[in-house]
Formats: structure tokens, sequence, C-alpha cells
């Protein structure tokens, strides 16, 4: 800029005529002014390119922030999303889990009902087999008493039965007597005649009941008095004598008749 502006004064000054070639210029006589363009160029050049540098720097630094922010942003999501995936991860594992411990409670109790259920026949059966065993010792003493009983029955029918068929002959022939069935296994009939001294034909007679181990007379023409037929029972059953009770029965047909 100075030295287009001293070039153009000098072109004006030059222009002009000059008054002597000796005398002196208007130009000489003024001061000299520097004005600093060149610095001031120079300091211009140097604060546009710290400027641009620094705006350089800047938009550099602003992109790297926000590629960084991107990243930065990126890697969040991309961990919020694992975190996500592995809460519904856990939470999967937490309802197979509570899953699992119903269907395990349920699996208890069913068991421990079917073991209360167990351990109740058990105590039940076991119960049953102490009530059984004390039955089947009772039953099993009432049988050996009744078979000492019956063995002894059949000592005693034994040891009388040498007599009685001698016996009883005499007897059926001294009391006028038969014997015939009376329709059931455990029954006979006993028929007496000349027990009527107004008719020796006319019959009387009498059931005897053997079933049990104490004879019995359930039926008896004519008919008797209990209360003598009972009598005579009693001293038969406790003798075990059969003509005894044949010659009482006979007595009382013969009272009977009579009165």
């Amino acid at each position: 800029m100075s030295t287009a502006f001293e070039s153009s004064l000098s072109s004006s000054l030059s222009g002009r005529p000059t008054m002597s070639a000796t005398a002196p210029s208007m130009a000489d006589q003024l001061p000299s002014i520097n004005f600093g363009f060149d610095e001031l160029r120079e300091r211009m050049a140097k604060f546009t390119a710290k400027f641009d540098a620094f705006i350089e720097q800047g938009r550099k630094r602003v992109l790297e922030e926000r590629n960084q922010f991107r990243v930065n942003l990126a890697e969040l999501q991309e961990d919020q999303r694992m975190k996500k995936k592995d809460m519904e991860i856990v939470q999967h594992k937490i309802s197979t889990h509570q899953q699992t411990r119903s269907k395990e409670d349920a699996e208890r109790r069913e068991m421990e009902g079917a073991i209360g259920a167990l351990t109740a026949q058990r105590d039940a059966n076991l119960s049953a087999r102490d009530a059984l065993q004390k039955q089947i010792a009772s039953a099993q003493k009432d049988i050996e008493g009744r078979l000492a009983a019956q063995r002894a029955h059949a000592a005693r029918i034994e040891a009388q039965s040498r007599f009685n068929v001698p016996e009883l002959d005499f007897w059926v022939t001294n009391l006028c007597l038969r014997i015939e069935g009376a329709g059931q296994t455990d029954r006979l009939k006993f028929v007496y005649t000349h027990v009527d001294e107004r008719d020796w034909d006319r019959e009387a007679w009498f059931e005897l009941n053997t079933a049990a181990r104490d004879y019995d007379v359930p039926h008896c023409r004519p008919k008797l008095e209990r209360d003598k037929i009972d009598r005579v029972l009693d001293r038969v059953n406790e003798s075990r004598e059969l003509p005894a009770l044949l010659k009482g029965m006979r007595e009382l047909f013969v009272e009977a008749m009579k009165s």
C-alpha cells in the first residue's frame, strides 16, 4: 500500500510543472510518515492463520467429540440391550425356578399326603392284625377247650359204650321200650308201652335232643310238667347215664297216666 501511495504521489507530482530543478519540492519538505501496513498485514495474516487453525481444531474437536459421543451412546445402548437381555434371562430363570418350586411343593404335599395315608393304613392294618391275632388266640383257646371237652366226652362215651348195648337191651326189655328216629339227625324218639294199667297197649313217648352236650327233651306225649322233666335231665346231664333218663321218664309217664 505504501508503494502504491508513493507511486501515485510521485506521478501526481511529476505531472505538475516544476518550478525549477533546483528548487526544493513540497514532498521533500513533508515529514516522512510510516503507517506500518506491512506489519499490520503480517499480523492480520498470522491472526487469520491462527483463527483458521483454531476453527479447524475446534471443528475437529467437535467432530471427535460427536463421534466419541456416538460411540459412547452406541456402547451405552449395547450395554443397555445386554443388561436388558440379562434381566430377561434372569427373569426367565426366576420364573422357571418358581414353577419348579411350585411343582416340587405340590409333589411334596402329594407325597406327604400319600405317606400319611399309607401310615394310617399301616396303623389300621397293624391294629387289625393285633385284633385278629387276639381273636385267633381266643378262638384257638376256645377250640382247644372244646376239643378237650369233646375228647373227654368221647372218652366217656367210649368207656360207657361197652356197657350201653347190653344194658340198653336190658332196659328196652324191662321198660317195654322201643327206639325210633325222630326225623332229625340229632334226635331220637323213645316209645313206651305198658304205662297205663287200664290199657297196656297205650303208648307214651318223648324225643331226646343230643345236638348239645346236655340232653334236652323238646317234645313228649302225653304232656308232662316241665319242672319234673328238667329235674330228670339235671340228674342225667350230671351223671351222663342214659338209663337213668329212660327210667325217670317212664316213671313220669306212669304217674301222668294214673292222674
